[in-house]
């Protein structure tokens, strides 16, 4: 048996996995594997449970739909699979795919498997411990792919359907409006007028590009030793949208501390490695040919919503018994911070 990750754990009761319908599963599409299949789970991952599948031979990683009572068009692992295959021979470094099996009889829910990258994650976007040139290094990596991304030639890759063209801000204010009414536990003043607020401000540009969706570091595969992105993950809110909403979903944390994320809103940039907002924005306006970056304080609010009722949709999860993270009920208050720096972004009051 390969050795397991050190980020992984024990895959606890609720996540369980019919391990023997799946080795089977498992040995029928790969007959050269032999011996015994083992399962741990990957530490984090709010949405789509992730895991480290073992052989002697191998190792894989698993990528499956929740169990429970989803929200509606959420936890799609079939878009993480086509976008994907999509990008393997582009200039985005992603991990090989091998199957989807949309069959939820095997292991309960949909899932895909793809190839296991051996490399470092970073889950802490101050970058403690690495030297300052070594987080300018790994920040000006972390920019360049979300420039390769934006710059991924749809027709070729066959992604031009992977979307719907326009409007993307405005679809997914009323996307992301349904589910935190969907998962609403309480009322917060400052998500209501973010709701009003934002659909009747929409900036006036209108691109459509390639767009991840969960932009952050942690979501990023460095090669163990270098500066260098080996696999984008998390492709799960994946679609065709505005560029500058991956950036501004970047930007945000300059001016907030996720739990569980963290942030760079107190970072002390004069001994920090890490680029200040305005040199990472000038840096990507420079990768993708840009002139300028305008409505950035729109493209943040957006993103702190969209965020804060992304965690609303985990806390929810949590209350019902089966978020992917154990300790999702901590975003609880997160929404409601998240949305007031939202609101002062943009200059708005709340009732």
């Amino acid at each position: 048996m390969i050795p397991f990750p050190k980020d992984t754990v024990e895959t606890g009761e609720e996540h369980r996995l019919e391990e023997a319908r799946l080795a089977a599963w498992l040995f029928e599409r790969f007959p050269e594997l032999e011996g015994e299949m083992a399962v741990r789970k990957f530490k984090g991952g709010q949405s789509n449970p992730t895991y480290f599948i073992g052989t002697r031979e191998r190792g894989f990683v698993l990528r499956k739909k929740p169990p429970g009572k989803l929200l509606p068009s959420a936890h799609q692992v079939e878009r993480e699979y086509r976008v994907l295959k999509a990008l393997e021979d582009t200039e985005v470094p992603v991990a090989r795919v091998y199957a989807l099996e949309e069959d939820d009889s095997i292991i309960g829910t949909p899932f895909f498997l793809m190839e296991h990258l051996d490399g470092r994650i970073f889950w802490d976007p101050t970058l403690p411990g690495l030297s300052p040139d070594e987080q300018r290094d790994i920040v000006n990596e972390k920019i360049r792919v979300l420039a390769a991304i934006h710059s991924v030639d749809l027709e070729k890759t066959g992604l031009k359907d992977y979307g719907r063209h326009g409007e993307y801000v405005a679809r997914q204010t009323s996307r992301w409006s349904k589910q935190y009414e969907a998962a609403k536990t309480e009322e917060i003043a400052a998500m209501n007028a973010l709701m009003e607020y934002l659909p009747a401000n929409l900036p006036d540009r209108d691109e459509t590009t390639l767009a991840h969706g969960d932009y952050r570091i942690d979501n990023l595969i460095f090669h163990p030793t270098e500066p260098r992105v080996i696999g984008v993950i998390d492709w799960e809110l994946s679609t065709l949208g505005d560029p500058l909403s991956d950036l501004a979903y970047v930007l945000m944390l300059y001016d907030v501390v996720i739990p569980n994320i963290g942030g760079l809103k107190h970072v002390d940039f004069e001994k920090s490695g890490i680029p200040r907002e305005h040199e990472y924005v000038a840096r990507y306006a420079e990768l993708t040919g840009r002139d300028a970056i305008t409505d950035l304080a729109y493209y943040k609010a957006f993103s702190l919503f969209r965020f804060a009722s992304i965690l609303q949709g985990v806390y929810k999860r949590s209350l019902d018994g089966n978020a992917s993270n154990p300790n999702a009920g901590a975003f609880k208050d997160a929404v409601r911070d998240l949305a007031e720096v939202a609101c002062e972004l943009v200059g708005i009051g709340t009732r």
